[in-house]
């Protein structure tokens, strides 16, 4: 047997490659849904994305016998690194055969590139940042991901605790089923009472002035999150490109503001889970792909609670019960009586409280590890 190459990601048709090669880890497990190429192309270009205005990375490919056994990126996130100061960086991306030679190989790749950038901690996996997908499944193995979350094989926890990673933070999703929800009289409660209390109004996204909307997506994002374990702020130019991506799949009656005396206090963005659709197109919109967005969007029985924000000074008032309330009534009148909330920090009380209020249950476990170097 040969030894393992590392081979560093130099051209694009290199890049094809270190996105195409998922396909092979993956060409058996009936729950992977694989990502569209094309928003892969521009999520790890470091000319398109506007993620690498603040940051750095390269990407790496493992071969062993001329066959790919994995791969890696190791990243560099200065805006993580002015906000923390932990002298942390990233590794994502990962993806490995079952071998504890490949997932060292990788690994260390990862470390020597992190630590020649001066810094003394990885945590991973981050695809690549807190905003973007975030963490390895830990629990949940028997299901599709939903949108935007990660999915992983179950050995990739073990490839992780050989090479000597501890947990950094876990990550829960919760699963939300309408009958539940409706059936929670403290829920009922609590969300009246913020409404009649605070005069919380609620709207939902205006298509029309899509522009506008965005500028109060951003008013609210980087205000609510800030306290949160992990927290990167986005700039204008990353909200714009993510804007970009999801407006087309956007269902406008469940991306919702809210507003006390004209003031923005909060913001929900909830997503049919497309997963659902990309499952079947192979990773490819086009040339007729793009179709099925539309022609089987009635087959979509999910959705995901992808961020729900208050800002600080109005937090704590109940005012995210009345925005559950509005998501899981309008998700129903769409035909949608089945929800995740995702991501929730493991120690963030007040989040992990009000899913269960709404009698959700944790359904699945998300790890991110540590590993000094």
């Amino acid at each position: 047997m040969q030894d393992i190459v590392i081979k560093k990601v130099e051209s694009s048709s290199d890049l094809n490659t270190f996105i195409k090669c998922q396909w092979g880890f993956y060409k058996n497990d009936q729950y992977w849904v694989p990502p569209l190429i094309m928003e892969r192309k521009t999520l790890l270009n470091k000319e398109k994305n506007p993620f690498f205005q603040d940051a750095s990375a390269d990407y790496f490919i493992a071969y062993r016998d001329n066959q790919i056994v994995g791969r890696i990126a190791a990243i560099k996130n200065d805006t993580h690194l002015k906000l923390h100061n932990d002298n942390s960086g990233f590794w994502g991306f990962f993806e490995s055969i079952n071998d504890q030679q490949v997932a060292n190989a990788l690994f260390d790749i990862a470390k020597k590139w992190l630590k020649e950038k001066g810094l003394t901690r990885m945590l991973g996996p981050a695809n690549p940042s807190s905003n973007d997908e975030w963490g390895m499944l830990l629990e949940g193995f028997d299901d599709t991901p939903r949108l935007l979350m990660t999915y992983n094989p179950k050995y990739y926890l073990t490839l992780c605790k050989n090479y000597g990673m501890t947990k950094a933070k876990d990550l829960y999703a919760y699963k939300l089923e309408n009958h539940k929800v409706m059936a929670s009289e403290k829920m009922k409660r609590v969300q009246q009472l913020a409404r009649d209390r605070y005069k919380l109004k609620i709207t939902q996204l205006d298509m029309k002035h899509f522009p506008k909307e965005l500028e109060k997506v951003k008013i609210v994002y980087n205000k609510a999150w800030a306290p949160n374990w992990g927290f990167v702020p986005m700039t204008g130019a990353q909200i714009d490109a993510m804007a970009k991506d999801l407006k087309p799949l956007a269902e406008p009656s469940l991306i919702l503001f809210g507003e006390i005396d004209n003031q923005l206090v909060g913001f929900s963005l909830v997503m049919l889970d497309y997963n659902q659709v990309f499952k079947n197109m192979n990773g490819r919109l086009l040339p007729f792909n793009f179709l099925k967005l539309f022609t089987q969007k009635k087959k979509i029985t999910w959705a995901r609670i992808i961020t729900l924000g208050i800002i600080p000074e109005h937090q704590k008032k109940g005012l995210d019960a009345v925005f559950y309330w509005e998501i899981v009534n309008r998700a129903h009148a769409l035909g949608i009586d089945l929800g995740e909330a995702s991501w929730i920090l493991e120690d963030n009380d007040m989040m992990n409280r009000g899913a269960e209020i709404l009698n959700g249950e944790i359904y699945k476990k998300y790890r991110i590890w540590q590993a000094d170097l």
